[in-house]
């Protein structure tokens, strides 16, 4: 009896080793399904816009973020966040946006989108750019972001 205690320890023992030996290699996800994560992140933080969910709109953002506009960058997730609390004021989402552009390293830890802006009634005011960064499984956040009114 204590030789099959002793060989299940051991097979379960192997198997925990492994499993850690894969994780420390790193689990390799296809780099398109990275994308179609990046794309889908990236349009869930465009809907939390649209759905005027301010919290849902935050828990997008890195603690790290920087979002450069006019006057100066917003730095850290607090100040985004205090920076863009007035485009959730109002019941009608002043701005929408959708990415057409995303591309992922090959390391997996990084991305870029980009797409246009759309006014309320829908007309392209211009385009944002956003690097997102891979924070845990499946976990992508905003770390930069820069909108301009270049190419219309």
């Amino acid at each position: 009896m204590r030789w099959r205690s002793a060989g299940l320890f051991l097979l379960v023992l192997g198997c925990v080793a492994a499993a850690a030996l894969a994780v420390a290699r790193g689990s390799r996800v296809a780099p398109g399904d990275l994308r179609q994560q990046v794309i889908a992140a990236e349009r869930a933080f465009a809907a939390s816009m649209a759905r005027r969910d301010f919290d849902a709109f935050t828990d997008h953002l890195s603690r790290e973020a920087v979002f450069m506009r006019p006057g100066g960058a917003l730095r850290g997730k607090e100040d985004v966040a205090e920076g863009w609390r007035p485009y959730f004021d109002k019941p009608d989402a002043p701005f929408s946006w959708d990415p057409e552009e995303v591309e992922v390293l090959a390391s997996g830890t990084l991305a870029f989108s980009s797409g246009p802006v759309r006014d309320a009634a829908g007309k392209q005011v211009g385009r944002f750019n956003s690097v997102w960064r891979l924070e845990g499984p499946g976990t992508w956040r905003v770390v930069f972001d820069r909108g301009c009114d270049c190419g219309r």
